[in-house]
């Protein structure tokens, strides 16, 4: 089922949907800033008791939400012997980052507590339930040290770490050379926590910005964010270990993430005409679809970042909570079902 009452003019699986009117179909509800002078909510998670969201910042740190009262208060942080006095409060891209730390993707093991973070620099890291500094897993992968981890998300089931590295050429602090290189060295890796063991599953990847497992864990989806695409990869059954195109966007695809449903929300940054300059204006969006890769809504989230671009869209009992790697904030939006 299609909703047109969004803004854009969006290509998904080649059909242009042409939008009849210009209101917004989402109301900001609220919007949680991050300590001053930090940025970059870029991927949010919710605890088993749906505590939070958590979330990484610029300067190496994740914070957990406690609420209007407290707001944002330090939970982890992910690079080794980290100095306060040097990292807290950088701002994204500063060259400090490699020291401090740059979480972005993250993803809780409900069955165990721990959270898995996929941070730029410092590789795949678990923070325990209780937080405080992480515990670096996977650094490498058949021998070659990652260079910008990306994306991340546990299997529910299982327990399987499947994460991105968005390119093995270039570093978060050289993104806007990465985009505009068209760089195709990005990969889908899996890890497994009961051995130890890291798989690389999909290689030559148009930026892996987004990942997803299915809620029965027979497929993944990884977003390309050059290719403006969405993968299947194949876990289980007969076409195990294959993929294919899933989504075909009209924008730039980043996080994926899985609803109550196993219905899937991406965050799509849709062009304002041919491709911009690096600071031109984006539309951002939150495109909801089924297992089958039926497009169910497309949900315009400029109520809650105007023309910024956003990371994320997760769907929490009905609300939307987006996150953004240009801002200082994420937002909560309630959009029309």
């Amino acid at each position: 089922m299609w909703k047109l009452n969004t803004i854009p003019i969006i290509a998904i699986l080649g059909v242009f949907i042409f939008l009849l009117s210009s209101p917004s179909n989402a109301r900001l509800i609220n919007r949680l800033q991050l300590p001053s002078p930090l940025t970059g909510p870029e991927s949010l998670a919710f605890d088993s008791n749906s505590g939070g969201p958590y979330t990484g910042a610029s300067d190496g740190r994740i914070f957990k939400y406690a609420g209007p009262n407290e707001g944002f208060t330090e939970f982890a942080y992910t690079a080794p012997n980290r100095n306060k006095t040097i990292c807290d409060g950088i701002t994204d891209f500063s060259s400090l980052q490699a020291t401090c730390g740059r979480p972005l993707g993250l993803g809780f093991n409900y069955q165990t507590g721990d959270l898995y973070v996929a941070d730029a620099y410092q590789g795949l890291v678990k923070v325990p339930s209780k937080g405080g500094p992480a515990t670096q897993l996977v650094t490498s992968a058949q021998g070659t040290p990652f260079r910008f981890l990306s994306a991340l998300d546990v299997d529910p089931v299982t327990g399987m770490v499947y994460f991105t590295e968005a390119s093995s050429t270039y570093q978060i602090r050289d993104l806007q050379t990465l985009i505009t290189s068209r760089d195709s060295s990005g990969s889908l890796l899996r890890f497994d926590p009961s051995t130890n063991q890291t798989t690389v599953l999909l290689k030559s990847l148009s930026l892996a910005s987004g990942v997803a497992v299915n809620r029965d864990g027979s497929f993944a989806l990884v977003s390309e964010f050059l290719a403006n695409r969405i993968q299947r990869f194949w876990l289980k059954g007969p076409r195990a270990n294959t993929s294919e195109l899933f989504l075909q966007l009209g924008g730039s695809p980043e996080n994926i993430k899985r609803n109550s449903r196993g219905e899937f929300w991406i965050a799509v940054n849709n062009l304002l005409g041919p491709p911009p300059p690096p600071r031109a204006p984006v539309l951002p969006l939150g495109v909801r679809v089924s297992e089958a890769g039926i497009v169910i809504q497309i949900a315009s989230l400029a109520e809650g970042f105007g023309t910024e671009a956003a990371s994320e869209v997760q769907e929490i009992n009905g609300t939307l909570y987006t996150g953004s790697l240009r801002t200082s904030y994420a937002s909560i939006i309630r959009p029309f079902f």
